[in-house]
């Protein structure tokens, strides 16, 4: 890590590794109108659905069940979906759309599958899968932070794991994992693609991946869990909603700006 991160936020929230990853000439082209949730600071905010790219066939599950969005007191066991949410996605579209915006297909599969479990689950939320995929790639260049590669298991070839959040140059976090996912028995660090905070991952923490546990890791599981936590704000078919949303993610109006140049992007 070069320690170049933004300002932690003092409550259980995720911490960006980046500070200046979205870099100003990403020509993150071809993204489609109706999959859009995401608006600037004072634009009308596309609708859309998920339902133009899951996968239509039998084997589809009705539903693939996450955590609940209403935070619990301690952590639950994670659910296991029927399969992985990346399953409900069309190959083809996956294939398409990954070409034209240089999201790795993995990445691009758990933010889309995450989506599409929050259509059916919180239809009200109206969370599009560009939202996560620009947390995503501000988070952690969808998992490539650092010159890693993300696998087609969805694990970043090696582990993303911000500073110490020792009070220092962020926020003080005092260890609440005793070190299982950051490797520091002392100071929580953010981790995975979409840098959880252990703290947060142990209330939001949920399996997308289908393998019976959740890991901040995996970013199956990561898209799930934050789906699931910016869903919990409430309504993004509005601006101010969407807003609300993305500012509970990270407690900065340049991050929430940052995220909407690269959703609408």
């Amino acid at each position: 890590m070069d320690g170049s991160v933004r300002p932690v936020r003092r409550t259980h929230a995720v911490v960006p590794v980046l500070c200046a990853v979205v870099v100003i000439g990403l020509m993150l082209w071809g993204w489609s109108a109706w999959a859009a949730s995401a608006a600037p600071r004072g634009a009308a905010a596309p609708q859309g659905t998920a339902a133009d790219f899951v996968k239509m066939s039998a084997d589809a599950p009705a539903k693939a069940p996450g955590v609940s969005p209403e935070p619990a007191a301690q952590a639950a066991l994670p659910v296991a979906p029927v399969q992985s949410i990346s399953a409900r996605i069309d190959p083809a579209w996956l294939d398409a759309m990954s070409a034209r915006t240089g999201i790795p297909r993995t990445a691009l599969a758990a933010y889309a599958g995450a989506a599409s479990v929050l259509a059916e689950k919180s239809p009200q939320c109206h969370l599009g899968w560009n939202t996560l995929a620009a947390i995503g790639y501000i988070e952690s260049d969808d998992g490539r932070y650092g010159g890693a590669v993300l696998g087609v298991d969805g694990y970043p070839s090696a582990p993303i794991v911000g500073p110490a959040l020792d009070g220092s140059a962020f926020a003080g976090i005092r260890d609440s994992d005793r070190g299982q996912w950051d490797g520091d028995p002392v100071w929580d660090h953010a981790v995975g693609p979409l840098q959880f905070i252990p703290q947060t991952w142990r209330i939001w923490g949920a399996d997308g991946s289908g393998d019976g546990r959740a890991d901040p890791n995996q970013i199956e599981d990561a898209a799930l869990a934050a789906a699931n936590y910016l869903c919990h704000a409430g309504d993004l078919s509005s601006v101010e909603g969407w807003r609300r949303a993305v500012f509970s993610y990270n407690h900065l109006d340049s991050y929430v700006d940052d995220v909407a140049k690269v959703a609408n992007s």
